[in-house]
């Protein structure tokens, strides 16, 4: 595998220049196979007056953008980092102000994070991406034409000052049609007395498990080397098995917010089909709670992402019913982290329930992400808002499962009946009409 670096340093700061700005350290690592696939590792030391770090980060980030094209169709664009980067803007933060770490790469594109903090605890707070679409090499036919700005809450958790927060899993954040990915972080905010700490606060993907990590079941595939998707779908043979069921809760604070039990089983369609069973025992959960939205993201083994958005509609009605709208994959090589595929809809309306209950399907359902790829659902049980006590609320059963099912097959034999008694009644007529006119004769 080959690999070079790129070392650049902040210009020195003027004495004469009040407020003094934090000088940086920044590294740049060229991670890939030659021709194949180019990674890369950004790493910013971030210094005070003294010369003493006081905000330190490395971490590995990739960008998903669905963007319009000049003909008002959609095309899908992937944005690395260049060689072409700075570091701009980074502020070491103190009891009073944010601590920010900032970078600028290619034509005109940024990102930054900010972090604050607690007598005890620190955490990022807020997430800015400017891309710009007058990059004609990622946006060769943008109908839309400059900066876009996407802001997104930050999911970290609290950190406890003076550790260094570590997660070498994949993560993701969704937002506008944009999707930000992240593997091989650590930072470390408010660094005290110019040393980075060797206490590690790692993050649930990585907490260590008992079940030893293994990859995706797939079925029915004699190859993984294509990853070309086909323009329709196809129809796979089904496992022998369905898929095992996994249970899943995000917190707020120390209350759960959200609750899942659900067995999930993808349908990829390419040169030849791709069935692939998500596993409980690799899968982490993670994802944001609200008053109208939640997002549940499920992350299994770094292969595969999955998000699911829950909305509330009729926000300022008396009763009101929360939905599934929006569900974003994307499958990732497991080697190198690079992106097979990626798919999203925006456009659901399914799993509806009363706002306070919880929504449970027990029977496969399909849901259409795009036509190259389908989601299985097994046991279904969801509750996105309004969890009490750790504990599934009542729960409203899809029409599948409900007692009324049955009705279904009695009421086809009822018809098939009546279209036979018909039939059978115009037979006998026609019959008796025939003989009538011969006996005439």
């Amino acid at each position: 595998m080959a690999s070079c670096s790129l070392r650049s340093l902040a210009s020195p700061v003027r004495p004469s220049m009040a407020p003094r700005r934090p000088s940086c350290l920044f590294f740049l690592l060229l991670l890939g196979a030659s021709g194949f696939f180019q990674s890369y590792a950004v790493e910013v030391d971030v210094k005070d007056a003294s010369n003493a770090t006081c905000l330190y980060a490395k971490w590995m980030m990739r960008f998903l953008i669905k963007y319009e094209t000049n003909s008002s169709d959609y095309k899908n664009a992937s944005l690395d980092l260049s060689s072409n980067v700075t570091h701009n803007g980074s502020v070491c933060g103190n009891d009073t102000q944010a601590a920010l770490l900032a970078v600028q790469f290619g034509e005109g594109h940024s990102w930054s994070v900010n972090f604050t903090k607690t007598n005890e605890t620190y955490q990022g707070d807020f997430i800015t991406f400017t891309y710009n679409t007058n990059d004609t090499a990622v946006f060769p036919d943008a109908k839309r034409k400059g900066p876009i700005t996407i802001v997104v809450q930050d999911t970290m958790h609290p950190v406890q000052l003076n550790n260094v927060f570590v997660c070498h899993n994949t993560d993701f954040f969704e937002a506008e049609n944009v999707t930000q990915i992240f593997w091989n972080v650590t930072v470390q905010a408010f660094v005290q007395n110019g040393t980075i700490s060797k206490k590690e606060s790692r993050c649930r993907a990585d907490a260590p498990t008992s079940a030893p990590t293994v990859p995706p079941t797939i079925a029915n595939v004699t190859t993984a080397s294509t990853t070309t998707l086909s323009p329709s779908p196809t129809t796979a043979p089904r496992p022998v098995e369905n898929p095992e069921t996994g249970n899943y809760s995000l917190k707020s604070g120390n209350k759960t917010c959200l609750l899942a039990t659900v067995g999930l089983q993808l349908n990829v369609s390419q040169d030849k089909p791709l069935l692939i069973n998500i596993n409980p025992k690799t899968t982490s959960a993670d994802g944001t709670c609200g008053n109208t939205t939640a997002t549940l993201k499920l992350n299994d083994g770094n292969s595969t992402l999955i998000g699911f958005t829950f909305v509330v509609k009729n926000t300022s009605a008396s009763v009101q019913k929360f939905y599934l709208k929006e569900v974003n994959v994307t499958l990732l090589n497991r080697l190198n982290g690079s992106v097979i595929s990626n798919a999203d809809n925006n456009n659901f309306s399914k799993w509806d329930a009363f706002l306070g209950s919880s929504y449970m399907c027990r029977k496969e359902q399909t849901l259409e992400v795009n036509e190259d790829l389908q989601i299985h659902t097994f046991n279904l049980w969801i509750q996105p808002f309004l969890v009490k006590e750790n504990k599934f609320s009542t729960a409203e059963e899809c029409f599948a499962d409900s007692d009324l099912n049955f009705l279904i097959p009695i009421a086809v034999g009822m018809a098939l009946g009546f279209l036979i008694i018909l039939v059978f009644i115009s037979y006998i007529i026609g019959r008796r009409k025939s003989r009538t006119g011969y006996q005439s004769v």
